[in-house]
């Protein structure tokens, strides 16, 4: 038979065996193509300023060649170890190394870039619907068309090429470095099957499950005011991310382990049919995989965070910008507001307003201040605050010497954390007025423009506010001194008057707040973020999901020969089924719940930077993980029950 002969003939008989491979370069092209593609087309003039005109979707496409890259190169070491007999049998029959490698180079060379042209033109039909969920996501109004760029398919075409010369390469290093005998071995050759738990082996075990535990517990101290300096802070920082990766290196080497060597203990001896197959296989499988189980699960729990905490600020648009502007409509100039309600009022759209005179003063909090804030330029004990009087309600009645703060919001509320009650004072110019202050409830009354976005806000007498008028320190003052909060009577009319807003030039105005416009800005910033972490982080975990089912894929045919000889001893396929089933569930289960806690720990120590709502984004980005993650495992337990029947 012909080099070529032979060399088609082996392509059409591994076919079926590289099917999984196949799918992973269609994948990989479809996603990459897709993605590059996004940067290309027209419809992306619209959103530039969401993604910072493309730099984002560059630096994206950079880290997706990454993921790519891993994933093919690790798919290929897989399935050229599965060949290994195959390559010893040529060189038996006398085939030199060099031409054993001519016929794998042709062989992978119409495999991958047949593989290649498919998953362009997959990427290219799916690349309408990703611009179609990028626009919906930052809310721009413009109609997606199918766009095909030649400047994407010559970026995916090289970045492609390269990926196969490195495949090539390590395929030439793979044969060159094994001997005939090495070949019939490598797929045969276990991966450190341990019969006993040495005692070092049982101290990492409790170290790994102790790290963590210690990272856990110093993420959620964070932001609470148990670090008192920068320094301090940082340390904590670099102290949890090493803590929480070196224990969960440990928890994949020793802790799983010894937790299921306890479990095995306490059986006695008497372990079933289940137990011999799930439990021994992942005490010793995991430890030998705790490296690339570690990577996964530390890359899985950053996508997840990042993911979570950029949906939360997306999901807390619309609070945040009612936190930021408590009206419909905030104006910081009478005449301009007056313009603005003449035509709503021409409109016929009924509205409400509030007008409030606020001024700056320096406010002295050290005596109610419960943390402590080291290493800054400025002294914590003294804020800038706005002051209201108390006349900007109805319901307040103080006396000159008792003023209510409101409470801070945001990061600020971590890092200022205030008594209930207690002595602070407010400073003039050149006159100190002392104060007996408490906390209120109430919400703040006068827009973010000048609270400078979470600084409390001091409400006073009316004679101490006209005391602290005659006293300004024209160095702290805004560039206005008149907040008008102009609210719809009819919600139904917000639409229509923040139209108006709009062509009225308002909008253009940093001192002019609408809350529309502020929840559709957040959104439109976010969204572009949001949908290209989500792309990334759907990508790895996808990629992530089938590196784990090629290793159980691995694993499978390596365990055959125990299933046929536990067939042959009398247990059925659905007893070996169990057992493999609950193996599964550690496998996918452990490092999915690994990568969920850690994201959750590191989500929760800072997601009130990024919005209002915790529970709701972040859960529905973990249900929507663990569906997917899931996928993978059920397929892992379909390609046993296909190795268990034909072990017999």
């Amino acid at each position: 038979m012909s080099i070529n002969g032979l060399m088609f003939r082996n392509l059409r008989k591994n076919l079926k065996n590289y099917y999984l491979y196949v799918f992973a370069l269609i994948f990989s092209a479809a996603l990459y193509f897709a993605f590059v593609t996004l940067q290309f087309d027209p419809s992306m003039d619209e959103a530039r300023g969401s993604v910072k005109a493309g730099a984002s979707f560059k630096a994206a496409s950079v880290i997706l060649v990454a993921i790519v890259s891993i994933f093919l190169l690790y798919a290929n070491n897989i399935f050229i170890k599965r060949r290994s007999k195959e390559i010893g049998l040529f060189q038996l029959i006398g085939m030199t190394k060099h031409k054993i490698f001519r016929i794998l180079t042709a062989e992978n060379f119409f495999l991958y870039f047949g593989s290649l042209v498919i998953g362009i033109f997959a990427g290219f039909a799916m690349s309408k619907l990703l611009m179609m969920m990028l626009l919906k996501t930052i809310g721009v109004d413009v109609i997606a068309e199918l766009h095909f760029s030649t400047n994407a398919l010559f970026q995916t075409l090289i970045v492609f090429s390269v990926i196969y010369l490195f495949i090539m390469l390590m395929n030439y290093r793979f044969i060159k470095r094994q001997s005939i005998l090495s070949l019939f071995k490598v797929t045969s050759v276990a991966e450190g099957r341990v019969k006993k738990m040495s005692i070092l082996e049982m101290i990492m075990g409790i170290l790994g499950l102790t790290l963590i535990a210690v990272g856990y517990y110093v993420s959620s101290k964070l932001f609470g005011g148990n670090f008192e300096s920068m320094v301090e802070l940082t340390t904590a920082m670099i102290s949890i991310l090493a803590s929480v990766i070196i224990g969960t290196y440990l928890f994949y080497k020793g802790s799983v382990s010894f937790i299921f060597n306890m479990i095995r203990k306490k059986k006695n001896g008497h372990l079933s049919i289940t137990d011999v197959v799930s439990l021994s296989s992942i005490m010793f499988r995991m430890k030998s995989n705790a490296v690339l189980l570690t990577i996964i699960t530390t890359v899985s729990a950053l996508a997840l965070g990042l993911l979570s905490l950029s949906y939360i600020s997306y999901y807390s648009a619309e609070a945040s910008a009612k936190r930021y502007v408590p009206a419909d409509f905030s104006i910081t100039n009478i005449e301009d507001a007056n313009k603005f309600k003449a035509a709503l009022a021409e409109k016929n759209l009924p509205y409400t307003d509030k007008v409030a005179e606020v001024i700056q003063a320096d406010i002295n909090i050290k005596s109610i201040l419960k943390t402590k804030i080291e290493d800054m330029k400025f002294d914590p004990n003294i804020v800038t605050s706005s002051v209201i009087s108390e006349q900007v309600f109805e319901d307040v009645n103080l006396s000159e010497d008792e003023a209510l703060l409101t409470k801070a919001r945001g990061v600020l509320q971590k890092f200022m954390v205030l008594k209930n009650s207690g002595p602070i004072e407010l400073m003039g110019k050149s006159e100190v007025i002392p104060q007996s202050y408490k906390e209120t409830d109430r919400k703040t009354p006068i827009s973010g423009f000048f609270t400078s976005g979470g600084l409390p806000v001091a409400i006073v007498d009316d004679t101490v506010f006209n005391r602290l008028k005659q006293d300004l320190n024209p160095a702290i003052q805004k560039k206005s001194s008149i907040y008008v909060g102009i609210e719809m009577r009819d919600k139904a009319h917000v639409e229509e008057a923040n139209a108006i807003f709009r062509e009225l030039g308002f909008n253009t105005n940093i001192a002019y707040d609408s809350q529309n416009a502020m929840r559709d800005h957040q959104k439109y910033n976010m969204g572009g973020i949001m949908f290209i972490i989500g792309f990334l982080g759907l990508t790895f975990l996808i990629t992530s999901g089938c590196i784990l089912y090629f290793k159980q894929m691995d694993e499978s045919e390596e365990e055959k020969s125990s299933y046929t000889v536990l067939r042959k001893l009398g247990f059925t396929q659905g007893d070996l089924l169990k057992g493999i089933q609950t193996k599964q569930l550690f496998n996918f289960g452990i490092p999915l719940i690994v990568g969920l806690l850690h994201s959750y720990f590191a989500v929760q120590s800072g997601w009130f930077l990024f919005g209002t709502d915790l529970y709701a984004p972040m859960i529905m980005v973990m249900m929507l993980y663990t569906i997917l993650y899931s996928i993978f495992g059920i397929l892992s337990v379909y390609y046993y029950k296909k190795v268990i029947k034909d072990s017999l």
